[in-house]
C-alpha cells in the first residue's frame, strides 16, 4: 500500500546526487525490486539526438496504449529523450509533467521515483514550488546577452539580492531568466518561487560517494565520450542548424566544444575544460543538495533500499 495513513499523501522516492555517482544503476535495482516508475530529473537527459555529450542512459520507445514510453531494461522512463534541442523547457513545465507521472504512476499501483541530479528540478516537484510563468521575452534577452556575467549580476543583486546570492555566477542563462522575471512581473524572483501544499509523502535519498572518486569517473566518462563519439554528435547537431545559444547547445557537454568548431582551440583543449567543469557541476550539485536537511545521505546500495522498503511499507 503507497499511502501514507498520517496524511493520506501518495508516496514519492526521490533519488539524488552529483553527475557520476551512480543514480542510473541504483534507480533501475529500486525500480525492479519496487515496482517502480522513473521520472528523470536531468534538465538535460530531456533533449533527443544529444545522447552522447548527457550521457543518456539508452533505452528504447514502447508503445503503450496510445502513449509511448521510453523504457531502460523495462522500466518505464519519463520525462527522457522527448524534446527537440531547439526547444526552451520551463522548471514550471518540468514541475506540472513530473507531478502529473507522479500521479499517473501511483494510481496505477506503482512508486513514482524521482531520479537525478538537477537541484531546481527535484525542489520544484518536492516542495510543489509556484513558479512564476513568465513568458520568454526575446528582446528583452537579446539586450542582456551583450552584457557580461558580472553586469547582470550587478543588475540582479540591485533587483533580487537573495536570487542573485544562490544563482551560479556562471549560469548566465539562469541569471538572464531570473531578470526576466524581476523586471516583467515587478517581483523579486525569490519572492515568487513560494512552497505550495505538499503533493507527496517523500523520502529522498542522496548517493554520497568520496570527491575524489566523482573525480576519476568524471575523467573516465569524458574519455569514454569522446570514443563513443561525442564530437561527431555535436558536428551533426550543428549540421541541423542548432544555435551554440540554445539552452541545450549551451549546457556542459556541448558548449565546451564551441570554440573547437570554431576553430579557436583544438579537441585536447575542448576536452580539458570539459573535465574541468564537469567536476565545477558535480561541485554545485553538492552545494545545491547539502543544505537539504531532509536528504538521506547513503553510501552503498543496501542502505538505501532498505530505508525504500521501511518507507512503503
Amino acid at each position: 500500500m503507497l499511502l501514507n495513513d498520517k496524511n493520506k499523501l501518495p508516496k514519492l522516492i526521490v533519488l539524488l546526487g552529483p553527475t557520476t555517482c551512480g543514480k542510473t544503476d541504483w534507480s533501475l535495482r529500486l525500480a525492479k525490486k519496487f515496482n517502480g516508475d522513473i521520472i528523470s530529473a536531468d534538465s538535460r537527459q530531456l533533449y533527443k539526438k544529444m545522447n552522447i555529450g548527457t550521457a543518456k542512459v539508452m533505452g528504447e520507445w514502447r508503445r503503450n496504449g496510445l502513449r509511448k514510453t521510453y523504457y531502460v531494461e523495462d522500466v518505464p522512463h519519463h520525462l527522457i529523450d522527448f524534446l527537440d534541442p531547439g526547444k526552451v523547457f520551463t522548471v514550471a513545465e518540468f514541475r506540472d509533467k513530473a507531478v502529473k507521472y507522479a500521479k499517473m504512476a501511483y494510481s496505477q499501483n506503482k512508486v513514482p521515483m524521482l531520479v537525478g541530479g538537477t537541484g531546481l528540478y527535484i525542489h520544484s516537484a518536492v516542495d510543489n514550488l509556484k513558479i512564476p510563468r513568465v513568458p520568454p521575452n526575446k528582446k528583452l534577452r537579446r539586450s542582456f546577452e551583450e552584457k557580461t556575467n558580472a553586469e547582470l549580476m550587478l543588475l540582479l543583486q540591485q533587483l533580487d539580492v537573495k536570487t542573485a546570492e544562490s544563482v551560479d555566477i556562471n549560469n548566465k542563462r539562469r541569471i538572464i531568466r531570473a531578470l526576466e522575471v524581476c523586471i516583467l512581473s515587478g517581483e523579486p524572483f525569490s519572492e515568487q518561487q513560494l512552497k505550495g501544499e505538499p503533493l507527496f509523502d517523500v523520502l529522498q535519498i542522496g548517493i554520497d560517494v568520496p570527491r575524489e572518486v566523482i573525480h576519476e569517473r568524471i575523467e573516465k566518462r569524458v574519455d569514454d565520450m569522446i570514443k563513443q563519439g561525442l564530437v561527431e554528435e555535436i558536428r551533426n547537431l550543428i549540421r541541423q542548424k542548432y544555435s551554440w545559444d540554445l539552452p541545450s547547445m549551451s549546457g556542459i557537454g556541448y558548449k565546451q566544444f564551441k570554440e573547437y568548431f570554431e576553430s579557436n582551440y583544438d579537441l585536447d583543449e575542448a576536452i580539458r575544460l570539459l573535465k574541468r567543469d564537469t567536476r565545477r557541476y558535480a561541485r554545485r550539485q553538492l552545494t545545491w543538495f547539502r543544505r537539504d536537511q531532509r536528504i538521506n545521505w547513503c553510501r552503498d546500495y543496501e542502505e538505501a533500499e532498505k530505508l525504500v522498503d521501511e518507507f512503503i511499507k
